[in-house]
């Protein structure tokens, strides 16, 4: 019996304890405390990733793209659920390489009636173990290992579409800026162009219908820039979001960020190319299928029968005392893990189409992308070429209004066709900017320089 407790106290010392880990407002405020700049400017300049690449933060110059990338990825809670991901793949492939315990039984026996002269109390000790745990152990930790290496790229695949969310909120974030300069500028000339129409109608030089249409061409105005700013405050609230930071924390956004005029990407087959070991959902439902290969494997092993096998030892209650072997066996008739076998081989046929299928719509992606890319080329290229005509003619027109030719309202129609076409422009920059960013996310490549100028081909 001394034998016995000494076992339980040492089997007792070797467990896990329970620690608690409460969720309230205090732990809440902990996480969402904004983050150490300083040692957030470090990690920039060393993160590790797949694809993205370490950049240098400098409070100076603002955010750029990049940087923003790999701010959202460090900063953003979203991604800290995910990264969690990789502690549980290693808990299940510490659960695969585990051994069974094996099992101690104990049994006692006391004579209670009948011819009880010359008994004693009789016992039984046996100890047993599942030597059928061996046989499918291989395949179970082959499987959880396939499953840690989908994790793993899974992880780094969703750090990697926030990290281009991002890129796409500082590039519209951009647009929004320029048009809002640009809709100021417009305000600004429209008030004072007010201003000189009311000076001529108390003059006697223009007509109220000319001060009316100047009056609603500078509330229209004013309008337009009013629902950009709620679209760029929006847009900042999106951002600071992406990048993990506060609502009303201030984010300047880098001078130097330009957005492409043009972008000529290669031909569809170059994109294309090694997309497979390039996209890292791919990489991860490779290895998810493997390791569900391996469970499949696991499956069709685990219907051989259990059978524990151990020693026994005991005395009945005529006091005589037995050393034996005891060996259990399950009859394989009525289950035979033919449930479970099916289960993982559906799974599998899942898997196989899922991967199949995500690689044709990414085929299909990319195909839109490029034709949406060679359409904002053309585009944009059509509004450059109107900019010159639509210039010289406000021009004309401003200067017959100045000596009564024309009417106010033709000089506006010829300044709001120069303004809107600006306008479009710029626009027509961030949706090319978006497309090229999201042509990156499709092909999983960290940058897509144009081809070379002797590979180009000529539609």
């Amino acid at each position: 019996m001394l034998c016995l407790w000494c076992f339980a106290v040492w089997l007792v010392g070797g467990c896990a304890t329970y620690r608690p880990m409460p969720l309230g407002e205090s732990s809440a405020r902990q996480s969402m405390s904004p983050p150490d700049m300083m040692q957030v400017r470090i990690l920039t300049a060393e993160v590790r990733h797949p694809i993205l690449q370490p950049v240098r933060l400098d409070a100076a110059e603002g955010l750029s793209p990049d940087a923003a990338g790999v701010l959202a990825v460090l900063l953003n809670p979203s991604l800290r659920a995910v990264r969690d991901q990789r502690v549980l793949a290693d808990a299940q492939l510490l659960q695969a390489g585990l051994l069974p315990d094996p099992e101690f039984s104990y049994d006692f026996e006391r004579p209670t009636g009948g011819e009880t002269t010359g008994t004693v109390n009789g016992f039984g000790l046996g100890l047993s173990w599942n030597a059928a745990s061996l046989i499918a152990r291989s395949a179970k930790v082959q499987g959880a290992k396939g499953h840690r290496a989908a994790v793993e790229a899974d992880v780094a695949w969703q750090e990697w579409q926030v990290a281009q969310a991002a890129k796409t909120a500082v590039f519209q974030l951009a647009s929004l800026q320029s048009q809002i300069a640009l809709q100021e500028q417009t305000r600004e000339h429209l008030a004072g162009n007010l201003d000189l129409v009311r000076k001529a109608v108390a003059s006697g030089t223009m007509t109220a219908k000319e001060l009316s249409a100047a009056e609603s061409a500078s509330r229209q105005a004013y309008t337009t820039l009013l629902d950009l700013r709620k679209q760029a405050e929006q847009q900042r609230f999106q951002l600071n979001r992406l990048l993990g930071l506060p609502p009303q924390s201030p984010v300047r956004l880098s001078d130097r960020i330009e957005l492409p005029v043009s972008f000529k990407p290669p031909r569809a087959q170059e994109v294309l190319a090694d997309l497979e070991q390039r996209r890292l959902d791919l990489v991860a439902l490779r290895h998810g299928y493997d390791s569900q290969e391996a469970a499949v494997r696991a499956a069709v092993l685990n219907q051989f029968p259990r059978l524990s096998i151990g020693p026994t030892f005991g005395r009945d209650v005529e006091n005589v005392d037995t050393v034996g072997f005891g060996l259990a066996v399950d009859l394989p008739i009525f289950n035979r893990n033919r449930g479970g076998i099916a289960v993982e081989q559906a799974t599998r046929q899942k898997l196989f189409d899922e991967y199949m299928n995500r690689v044709f719509e990414t085929q299909s992606d990319v195909h839109m992308l490029l034709s949406r890319i060679r359409f904002l080329n053309e585009e944009i290229a059509a509004a450059q070429q109107a900019e010159p005509e639509l210039q010289k003619l406000e021009e004309n027109y401003r200067a017959a209004l100045s000596t009564g030719r024309v009417d106010i309202l033709t000089y506006y129609g010829a300044w709001d066709n120069l303004t809107a076409n600006r306008m479009k422009l710029i626009t027509l920059k961030g949706q090319l900017a978006e497309a090229i960013v999201a042509l990156e996310s499709a092909t999983g490549r960290y940058r897509i320089e144009p081809p070379a100028p002797s590979e180009e081909v000529k539609p």
